[in-house]
């Protein structure tokens, strides 16, 4: 049988947007992929990002999540780690 796929938009902010130079990106996982799993994915391709791994905070739709939540086809994700400014 095989394996289910689903496709994501990741929104990104502040150093996430910066390290690749766009606003989205659209991603496919497996389904049962947790939103920790996305943020491995992203750092493993932008590795300069390590440094925000463990205080970035994840929106699933517009809703705070923690990283265990699972991910759902269609899912607009917003990684977003601390911003400061005036």
């Amino acid at each position: 049988m095989p394996e289910h796929s689903i496709t994501v938009t990741v929104k990104l902010f502040a150093a996430y947007q910066e390290a690749y130079g766009v606003t989205d990106l659209v991603l496919d996982f497996p389904s049962g992929t947790p939103v920790s799993a996305l943020l491995d994915r992203v750092i493993s391709e932008q590795p300069q990002l390590q440094q925000w791994r463990n205080i970035t905070r994840f929106g699933v739709n517009l809703q705070f999540v923690e990283p265990d939540t699972i991910l759902q086809s269609g899912d607009e994700v917003a990684l977003i780690p601390p911003v400061s400014g005036g």
